[in-house]
């Protein structure tokens, strides 16, 4: 992985998880929150959409879709499993 592609990884991340926090909590997690929620959140999206054999494009747009898909997925679990 050259170190353009690892900046636009972390970028996109950045950008997903400041998504999810919005969409999800409202507030944003700060920056290094951001960033750890967007860039599990993209792993968890792209195996969401791998799973269900979903192709949503590539692109950068298309990858903060799938990583804010999967960052929210996480937020969510991360919330049932706090509530117990």
């Amino acid at each position: 992985m050259s170190l353009t592609s690892l900046i636009i990884f972390l970028l996109i991340g950045l950008v997903s998880g400041w998504l999810a926090g919005m969409i999800y909590k409202g507030k944003s997690f700060g920056l290094v929150g951001n960033l750890i929620v967007g860039v599990i959140g993209a792993f968890v999206g792209g195996f969401l959409f791998d799973l269900i054999n979903i192709s949503i494009g590539s692109g950068i747009v298309s990858a903060i879709i799938s990583a804010l898909v999967g960052a929210l997925v996480l937020l969510f679990l991360i919330n049932l499993i706090r509530k117990k």
